[in-house]
């Protein structure tokens, strides 16, 4: 406890710290404002600061001071608009806020926007915590992460919400971080995946919002623990070989009157004219991008992530709400840039400094868009006039499948083009093909349900969406439980449908999605030439009257794979397909998707097949092809 909270002292801050913070350009701010152990004239303490310029007073209060206001002053910093003071004898742990007094004399409390650690909602204060040292294991991931871009390794992603993959039976449910530790990282490895992406785990007041309206930008939410227990679930998951990806959200914060909103009595982090400053879909406020102050405040909590967490990778939110400033707005309800239009000049200009404020920190980071309009070079390099993201989200491509699978195989086709479209820009972006948690809430029904047909026919249909999704170029990421197609639409306060697997279908989709992976990371045609032309070629997509497509991925002088889709509960005998590669005569059926070991009717060409050849000399197969099934073949060695 405080031993003499009446005598908080004035504290130095250097001035080129609060220079380069005016400037928007102090990377590790957060090692300056906020509360941080230190130690002054001998006397061990902590110290706190806080950015609010248009305050007329600010005091620091807690517990330790039975939540009082006046009794522990913060000091202006000469005309930097932030308050400090040293405060002897407080404790690491202790609750806190910040009292900011307005120009009108009301006082509101303030959570610290910077606080490494916070308290379990319903609560809203900031903990005293700092940045404790941890003996991290990773070093060889990192260096292996390093070698090559990400673009050219194989990316298979298991998005997860961390309050729902697995409940305990009694508490507020939660598992910690360290028990994900202990279940879901052997879990996600045995099913091959590469990555985990993880809902966003900033701290954010309530659980119906998945964390996308995070109040605590620096604090992981202690739901699952401490940030040390954060820090060992992802070194667990290096030392185990899997990358970890966070969802970011710098494009809305919420207006709880205890967090960001009107911090110091104005609008300070946000707009505020609500043309401007408010999303009218999610009811939050939008970031003032063009305020150094806050800017440097979301780049340097971008950073803080990968610098002081070691996530591999940054899952911007809802990007595409950015980008424009008539957003879910009708005419009149925004204003026009300084040109007339309705790009946000400042959105954009802070989107493209954080990917190259990133990637010049972290070189194989990787930032990846949930972007779903049709704005041109996401995934482009800044210099070229890109945004600068490693990645973007194929909303597209997830919307015409899903689309086209949800119809009666009686009538698909006279809807092929959903299938051949993605195609005409498949290589315009660096895509990720996303089935993610926003497919399966909300009334859209969950992935199995979506099929057509009986119960074979919709479990026969899931395994061959998602041997179509792996095929297809682009990376992959696929939400939790989709893995054994869970019937229920998620929810976040209940875990996943896991007696499932008990049931041969459910299990052999749950073998599949593995063997996809395992398939996927063992051809490096599959993954080393993603993003462009040269890993890809069409062997027919003109099929449509027997809703049949099939196609040749490549890359450099590895194997080809050539992949056939049945998209009809029809078995089709002697189907007749060319072979771009008539230089190799045998070729072995490594997939497919009807086999009994996946809950297929076990139809197939034997695990092999010989090419013939017609008067020309173009090779060419005679195919089985199974009903509402994949088959890959690749040349026999």
């Amino acid at each position: 406890m405080v031993a003499d909270v009446d005598r908080s002292r004035p504290v130095f801050i250097e001035p080129f710290d609060l220079y380069l913070f005016g400037k928007g350009e102090h990377w590790d701010i957060y090692r300056i404002l906020g509360a941080h152990a230190h130690e002054q004239e001998g006397v061990a303490g902590f110290r706190f600061a806080v950015w609010a310029p248009n305050a007329r007073e600010a005091h620091l209060t807690g517990d330790f001071v039975s939540w009082e206001w006046g009794r522990c002053p913060l000091y202006p910093v000469g005309s930097s608009g932030v308050w400090a003071a040293f405060v002897p004898g407080f404790d690491k742990g202790g609750l806190y806020k910040f009292g900011l007094k307005n120009s009108a004399g009301r006082i509101v409390y303030k959570s610290d926007p910077m606080a490494f650690y916070a308290e379990k909602r319903p609560g809203n204060a900031s903990i005293a915590w700092g940045i404790n040292p941890y003996a991290w294991a990773d070093d060889d991931w990192l260096a292996g992460q390093a070698a090559t871009s990400p673009r050219k390794r194989p990316l298979s992603i298991y998005e997860v919400h961390a309050g729902s993959w697995k409940r305990h039976p009694r508490g507020d449910g939660f598992y910690n971080y360290r028990e994900l530790a202990d279940a879901l990282v052997p879990y996600v490895k045995e099913l091959g995946f590469t990555h985990m992406e993880f809902m966003p785990l900033a701290e954010h007041p309530l659980d119906l919002s998945w964390g996308y309206q995070t109040g605590g930008y620096y604090a992981p939410t202690s739901r699952f623990g401490s940030p040390e227990d954060l820090k060992y679930l992802i070194n667990r998951c290096h030392m185990e070989g899997l990358g970890v990806i966070l969802d970011w959200v710098p494009a809305h914060f919420p207006k709880d009157d205890w967090s960001l909103a009107r911090f110091d009595g104005t609008a300070l982090y946000e707009h505020s004219d609500p043309r401007q400053g408010e999303h009218p879909d999610w009811g939050t406020y939008i970031f003032n991008f063009g305020r150094n102050e806050v800017k440097n405040f979301l780049l340097a909590n971008a950073l803080y992530w990968l610098k002081e967490f070691h996530f591999d990778g940054l899952r911007i939110d809802a990007v595409a709400s950015m980008l424009y400033l008539d957003y879910s707005r009708k005419s009149g309800e925004w204003l026009p840039n300084k040109y007339g239009g309705k790009e946000n000049i400042e959105a954009i200009e802070f989107l493209r400094e954080l990917n190259t404020v990133v990637h010049g920190q972290f070189p194989h980071a990787m930032t990846i868009a949930e972007e779903s309009t049709s704005w041109a070079g996401v995934s482009k390099p800044v210099y070229t006039g890109g945004l600068g993201f490693t990645f973007k989200w194929n909303m597209g491509w997830m919307h015409d499948t899903l689309a086209y699978m949800g119809k009666d195989p009686l009538y698909r086709s006279y809807h092929h083009n959903y299938l051949t479209f993605s195609m005409l820009y498949a290589f315009s972006e660096n895509f990720i093909l996303p089935l993610s948690h926003d497919e399966v809430v909300h009334g859209k029904k969950a992935l199995p349900a979506k099929m057509p047909g009986d119960a074979w026919q919709q479990q026969a249909g899931l395994r061959l969406l998602y041997a179509y999704m792996w095929a297809h170029p682009g990376k992959k990421l696929l939400f939790m439980g989709g893995e054994f197609g869970q019937w229920n639409e998620w929810a976040e306060d209940r875990e996943l449908d896991w007696g499932l697997l008990a049931f041969d279908p459910h299990s052999g989709l749950h073998r599949l999605v593995g063997d996809l992976n395992r398939l996927l990371c063992a051809y490096p045609s599959m993954y080393v030439d993603d993003s462009t032309w040269e890993g890809f070629q069409w062997v027919d997509f003109s099929d449509y009257a027997a809703s049949v497509i099939s196609f040749v991925r490549r890359g450099g002088e590895a194997a080809p794979l050539i992949w056939v889709f049945n998209f009809t509960p029809v078995t089709r005998l002697d189907y007749r397909l060319w072979c771009p590669h008539r230089q190799y005569p045998a070729w072995n059926e490594i997939f497919n998707s009807d086999s009994a070991h996946y809950g297929g009717s076990n139809q197939g060409n034997g695990g092999g097949l010989c090419l013939e050849y017609d008067e020309n000399g173009q090779g060419f197969f005679r195919l089985t092809l199974p009903p509402l099934a994949a088959v890959a073949l690749t040349p026999a060695t």
